[in-house]
């Protein structure tokens, strides 16, 4: 698609995809733009505005057939293929991603778990046996990983993202608190977590003194 897509109409086509999975669950059968909005925080003019950078949807006075379109959402988002997974740190944000079901019932196996410490090569997390961070790019290689998940130190994040990048990875999530440089082709998402709590502060503290 030619146009730019901005990061929050993405997060908000997340927000309507969980909505209609919800509403799927309890038989129904078509969603108006207004009740889209209200799941996810947001106005009907926003719902209608998201949607329409991908098509036309729904009929005027009728609203959206639920089936559809979260089928068609869950097009647009890449999630009716199977993902594989590569996690790269087995430390506590690496075992609490491993263990997190949800991946898996969106379509993000986990192939292969890695690294550095020796202590903790070879043990098992479930049917996973953590590999030699060593192995990177060859286990990338030969199992067709598509995306991998780096949870690692600051200072490492960059050299493994390379060598990632360079076994045929095409998108990174990246935990650590770092700015990746990667070629245009390849996409990152960063999740830095004292970032969103510092957010979080940010809102909190302006929201405090707005009432003062």
């Amino acid at each position: 698609m030619s146009r730019s897509i901005s990061e929050s109409t993405i997060r908000r086509l997340s927000h309507y995809l969980r909505a209609l999975e919800s509403l799927a669950a309890t038989n129904g059968e078509t969603v108006s733009s207004e009740e889209l909005a209200a799941r996810g925080n947001t106005t009907a003019a926003q719902v209608r505005k998201d949607l329409s950078h991908f098509g036309s949807f729904g009929k005027r006075g009728l609203g959206y057939n639920v089936e559809e379109l979260r089928r068609r959402l869950r097009e647009i988002l890449g999630l009716d293929r199977p993902w594989r997974v590569a996690l790269v740190g087995a430390g506590r944000i690496g075992s609490a991603l491993y263990a997190y079901p949800d991946f898996k019932r969106r379509g993000f196996e986990c192939v292969a778990v890695f690294d550095a410490d020796p202590a903790k090569i070879g043990a098992q997390w479930g049917d996973t046996t953590i590999r030699d961070v060593a192995e990177l790019e060859d286990v990338v290689r030969r199992e067709g990983v598509d995306l991998v998940i780096l949870a690692v130190p600051a200072e490492a994040a960059q050299e493994l993202a390379d060598r990632a990048v360079h076994a045929g990875a095409r998108g990174i999530l990246n935990f650590a608190p770092v700015r990746l440089r990667v070629p245009p082709h390849v996409a990152v998402e960063d999740v830095n977590l004292v970032m969103e709590l510092e957010a979080l502060s940010f809102h909190i503290t302006r929201s405090g003194s707005n009432g003062a």
